[in-house]
């Protein structure tokens, strides 16, 4: 059950030619696929093209009319492999996945798929997942496009562009027997808007035909000699054939302003951004339309240098906007200009951020930095400039919008002054007498003042009471080594539980502990779930440790789903799929590759006897590795199952109970052992309303999904008499009213009762 449907949205792909489609940049994609006459999809979700996927499996109806064959492949490498079926025959094929971490899995794949080279048109869209939203480490695709010769595209966030990108990128990988890479980030995923759209087109030549006709050519196959020669072939027979279908089709953008004596280069996926810090600085209109040349690389890689000798020509200078590092395209194009003897002054990461996002505030510090030395015309009467200029006036504090550029560029503030004192003639770090409050200050100054907010698990979450396990049997056995894994169960490592020490990659727990194998010593725990253990786990972690006779702990955390990318549904789901088989539990894959010390836990919640299960596997003289399956079902599913049918049967009038749990204030010792060891989102803390009781009590706010995890954690996994059960019904029978006035009728005689003694007392 993914996290969200697009059971509606997909039926906007049947449209035709001459209709206007409107909706998100994953719709538009499908749609482009759809249009150009694709055989196979396939890929792996992950953030920020999960819903790329999503939408596929939600259109397999449609695909399936149009004879194009879903693969939801069990990891990048993969979905990668699969593009196998256009190496010998003209069948186009598209994948897709999160980059970079994807691209690491399926990068011996992609290296072979490279290296052979392709006949059909084979397309791997990757979601660009770099910037400060990114939830993975800050790396480009730019490096495997170059290492594996793989074409890359980067379209301007708007649907036309893209939708045009996909079609192109087949033709490209065709025109140049070539996989073609097709970068989207995060905004150019989400971003909506409208096109034109075109007729679907059913795949000129299909899979059955390629089964029923099967070709083989030992040159496309990467084995010696061919794999030498193939080296050759990239440089002397596919780059030229790619660098003439680009130019003759013009897949880069140019502009015009007028402004014609200095230019921006601009990656295409940072266009939007650049339009608008353009626009700040008065540049620009709401159309888009730039004072500034533009030269727009939809395509990033190859570099086609006559574009760019053309370009630079005749101007005094020229920006780059070129985000994250190493700055590839900075030093190809300034290579590409000194061996034209182009004079041409190349500005870039001088006066724009080595390393992070290119948002629009970047962007515009930048660019007017490179307007101040180069045409401080362009700025002068400009609102938001004078603005700056004020600012500097009355010193850094007052800068608009609280951001200057980061240490070791050009400052973006202008001088005081008359016309021409806004220049700058030198960029250099300021002295520190006169160094403004840089963006990394102000993160600092508020990091003092606003306390932070790790990400955590979800209310409810399953996965929950195993870290509180975990840190209960740690208090009796002491610390060990904890290696965690790539999902959601990665949270364990933040507080409350503050658990694990490395994390290597997605079904990599185990693997990451293998050195631990040391007989005699504290056992070493890893953690993987099982997203990650059918990822690749199975083999990389349960596999190698039978092999390897290893003496740790593995915990398999099994909450039914893919959780940490949606939700999807895998091996061992516990929902029947149409399209898919399910419930193969992965008991029967641990046992199959030999396990024999094995232990599941089919309520993760019941915290003390998850507590003496890890207790035993870190205690007994067993050989081998020890694996414990903890299983239940993710509680954010769930309750996207349960809620609407139970949302209802309360419409239709029937009989309904919800669980909700609370906390006695006068019962409550303050101790918040809750909280410590649970850290449940929907626990807090309020006033006890007792002067003599100073510490604040816990309570349970209305996010509460009644799991009681939090009343089993306190007090050592007891539960604890503080915490109180309340069942909510709606649409009560006539006995549930009549209970609920016998009890009500007793609690009030009791409090009466007590107000009463209270008050002699007080006499």
């Amino acid at each position: 059950m993914a996290e969200r449907s697009f059971k509606k949205e997909v039926e906007q792909l049947r449209i035709g030619a001459g209709e206007e489609f409107r909706g998100e940049g994953i719709l538009a994609i499908t749609k482009a696929l759809l249009q150009s006459g694709v055989a196979y999809v396939g890929g792996y979700q992950g953030s920020p093209i999960s819903h790329l996927i999503d939408v596929l499996s939600d259109a397999n109806d449609i695909l399936e009319e149009l004879g194009v064959h879903l693969e939801t492949s069990a990891s990048e490498a993969t979905a990668a492999a699969t593009l196998a079926a256009s190496v010998m025959y003209p069948i186009r094929g598209a994948v897709a996945w999160k980059s970079t971490v994807g691209t690491n899995v399926a990068s011996d794949a992609l290296a072979n798929l490279a290296s052979g080279g392709v006949t059909g048109g084979a397309v791997v869209i990757v979601g660009e997942d770099y910037g400060e939203g990114s939830s993975i480490m800050q790396e480009r695709t730019h490096a495997f496009a170059m290492k594996s010769q793989m074409w890359l595209l980067d379209p301007r966030p708007n649907l036309e562009t893209m939708v045009k990108s996909v079609e192109d990128a087949f033709e490209l990988s065709e025109a140049s027997n070539t996989p073609v890479m097709m970068q989207v980030r995060v905004r150019a995923c989400h971003v909506h808007g409208r096109f034109i759209a075109k007729d679907n087109k059913r795949p000129a030549y299909t899979l059955a035909q390629a089964m029923e006709s099967p070709r083989r050519d030992l040159s496309r196959i990467v084995l010696p000699p061919a794999a030498y020669a193939h080296e050759h072939e990239k440089v002397k027979t596919r780059w030229p054939a790619a660098i003439e279908f680009i130019k003759a089709r013009k897949l880069n953008e140019f502009f015009d302003g007028d402004m014609r004596d200095i230019g921006l280069i601009v990656q295409g996926g940072v266009y939007n951004n650049a339009i608008r810090a353009l626009q700040l600085l008065g540049l620009a209109d709401h159309f888009g339309n730039s004072r500034v040349p533009l030269y727009v690389m939809n395509v990033v890689y190859p570099v086609i240098d006559s574009e760019i000798v053309a370009f630079c020509r005749d101007k005094k200078a020229v920006l780059l906007l070129e985000e994250g590092q190493p700055d590839y395209l900075e030093q190809n194009i300034h290579a590409i200009l000194r061996k034209a003897d182009i004079a041409t002054p190349l500005w870039g990461k001088n006066v724009l951020p080595m390393a992070g996002e290119y948002t629009t505030t970047v962007l515009r510090s930048g660019v007017e930095a490179f307007l101040k030395q180069w045409k401080p015309e362009a700025l002068h009467a400009h609102r938001a400039v004078a603005a700056d200029a004020q600012a500097a006036d009355k010193g850094p504090h007052a800068a608009p919008g609280g951001l200057l550029p980061p240490e070791g560029t050009a400052s973006a503030l202008g001088q005081p002054g008359g016309e021409n004192q806004a220049e700058i003639t030198e960029v250099s770090r300021p002295r520190p007498a006169e160094q403004p409050i840089t963006l990394h200050k102000r993160i600092a100054d508020l990091a003092r003042v606003v306390p932070q907010r790790p990400a955590g698990l979800c209310t409810g979450c399953p996965e929950r009471p195993i870290f509180s396990a975990i840190t209960l049997a740690q208090e009796k056995l002491g610390e060990h080594h904890i290696s965690c894994d790539i999902g959601c169960h990665l949270f364990s490592i933040l507080p409350p539980f503050n658990l694990g020490a490395t994390t290597m990659g997605y079904g990599l727990g185990a693997a990451s502990n293998s050195a631990f194998n040391i007989k005699g010593a504290k056992r070493a725990i890893s953690i993987m779930g099982d997203g990650g253990f059918w990822h690749n786990g199975l083999t990389s972690g349960i596999g190698n440790a039978v092999f390897n006779k290893y003496d740790g702990v593995i915990v398999i955390v099994d909450n039914y789903y893919s959780s940490a990318t949606g939700g999807q549904d895998i091996l061992s789901s516990r929902a029947q799929n149409a399209t898919r088989v399910t419930n193969n539990p992965i008991e029967a894959a641990v046992r199959g590759v030999g396990v024999a010390w094995l232990r599941v836990i089919d309520h993760t919640y019941d915290v003390t006897r998850a507590r003496a299960i890890l207790e035993e596997a870190l205690t007994t003289d067993a050989a081998g590795p020890k694996v414990i399956i903890a299983q239940s079902e993710c509680m954010l599913n769930k309750q996207r199952r349960v809620k609407p049918a139970f949302n209802k049967a309360v419409k239709e009038g029937k009989r309904r109970v919800k669980e909700r749990f609370g906390v006695d204030a006068d019962v409550c010792s303050g101790d918040h052992a809750c909280i410590r060891l649970s850290g449940c989102p929907s626990l807090s803390l309020k006033d006890s309303g007792d002067p003599l009781k100073v510490d604040p009590v816990a309570s349970v706010d209305s996010s509460c999904v009644g799991c009681g995890n939090c009343g089993e954690v306190a007090d050592a996994a007891v539960l604890c008499p503080s915490f109180y059960r309340a069942d909510v019904v709606h649409n009560p029978t006539k006995w549930d009213r009549y209970a609920a006035r016998a009890r009500g009728a007793v609690i009030g005689f009791l409090q009466r009762r007590r107000a009463a003694r209270l008050a002699r007392y007080a006499l």
